[in-house]
């Protein structure tokens, strides 16, 4: 058993995941960075799919090496009946269940909510699926890609008649968190009555809530706003230009004293800030192109750094457009010191810390596991011995 981190809040949390893919991993890795064991199950031989992915990472698949950091691997075959024996087995000490398997699937292997419930009435089931259940779609298997398209979100993104689908999965990340938050709320809600609970997200409703303007603008103004590329379809100037030594810069503004601002200050424009055609966000949208012609101009002509320091001191939000290998090497990281070596089985990969900062916690970020690599320490502990779980191995049960 890992060594307890009595310094981290989840230290002592049990939390079983049958999970492949994003979503679900994303969700447990973040469990497992505060402290909680977790014991991620794959199918024998070949594991979790993105295991196969690519090997971009000495060997080792870019999208797994992110999402399964700090969890131990046990290979279980659920579909026959030692297997889904065995994993009853770490259920009645588990505080959490995580499953985003396909549609249908926990319920024929037994592991429904509702029967859990009734079994271990103190665990908690986070269910993460396509679609949900009891509408007309909760039959299909839903990937982010898949999610997005059905939701909308592809249609905002990209530039019109060129629809994209956004490059951060966000249907699986989104409803990561969502499961997460959810999980911890559970959590804190058992702690009050005794009692788990089962929660399910869908990756359709997490991007659906993400759509919430787009969604409300078109029910009331009854239309579709066309996506603009770098840019946003609700206010304006807002977008990226090009500067004079070949980088882009990316301002924004969100309201009309930042207009103003921009133009006079910034541009050195005073007729623009005074022009009552742009005075207000509803004229400068519709007089989008013109103004970021102007703007277009005045960076054009300029280094990134002196575009940069002129909006710092006209105080109007500015970044550089940077490209991911860019981003690898970021001062603002380096500086925050957001680098984290972790173990795999491949030795040393470098990982970023999780988003929240909080004083005294120091995420665990634990090694990757290879395939299994923790089976016959997960089986001694409930009390087989070596030759038991030889001919485990042997039947193609682990």
């Amino acid at each position: 058993m890992p060594e307890p981190q009595p310094h981290l809040p989840l230290a002592g949390l049990l939390v079983i995941t049958l999970e492949q893919a994003i979503a679900a991993p994303l969700c447990t890795r973040h469990l497992a960075d505060f402290g909680a064991r977790v014991i991620k199950i794959e199918p024998p031989g070949q594991g979790d799919f993105t295991r196969h992915y690519d090997e971009v990472v000495h060997g080792l698949a870019a999208h797994f090496v992110w999402v399964s950091r700090g969890k131990e691997s046990l290979t279980l075959d659920l579909k026959s009946e030692a297997g889904n024996a065995l994993l009853h087995r770490l259920l009645v000490d588990a505080d959490v269940l995580v499953s985003n398997l396909g549609p249908g699937a926990v319920d024929r292997l037994g592991l429904g909510a509702e029967e859990l419930a009734e079994r271990y009435p103190r665990l908690i089931t986070a269910t993460i699926s396509g679609y949900g259940t009891g509408g007309t779609l909760d039959h299909k298997r839903a990937y982010d890609l898949l999610a997005q398209a059905e939701a909308g979100s592809c249609a905002i993104t990209g530039w019109p008649g060129q629809p994209a689908k956004p490059g951060i999965p966000i249907a699986d990340v989104g409803t990561a968190m969502y499961a997460y938050s959810s999980i911890l709320a559970a959590l804190y809600d058992r702690e009050r009555t005794g009692r788990g609970t089962a929660i399910a997200v869908s990756l359709f409703d997490t991007v659906i809530e993400f759509m919430g303007y787009a969604l409300n603008h078109a029910r009331h103004s009854g239309h579709d706003q066309p996506p603009n590329g770098l840019s946003s379809p609700s206010v304006a100037p807002y977008g990226a230009y090009p500067t004079s030594d070949g980088h882009t810069v990316v301002l924004g503004t969100t309201n009309d004293g930042e207009w103003r601002r921009l133009a006079g200050r910034m541009l050195g424009r005073d007729d623009l800030a005074a022009d009552s055609r742009y005075a207000h966000n509803a004229g400068r949208l519709a007089h989008r192109a013109e103004l970021d012609e102007q703007i277009s101009a005045w960076c054009s002509a300029r280094p990134l750094a002196e575009v940069q320091a002129a909006a710092d001191a006209a105080g109007i939000g500015n970044a550089r457009y940077n490209m991911p290998s860019e981003v690898v090497t970021h001062p603002h990281l380096a500086s925050r010191d957001r680098w984290r070596d972790v173990d795999s089985p491949v030795g040393p990969i470098p990982a970023l810390l999780p988003p929240p900062v909080v004083a005294g916690w120091e995420p665990r970020m634990g090694a990757i596991p290879g395939l299994g690599a923790h089976t016959d320490q997960i089986l001694a502990e409930l009390g087989f011995s070596l030759d038991e779980v030889d001919d485990l191995r042997r039947g193609g049960v682990v």
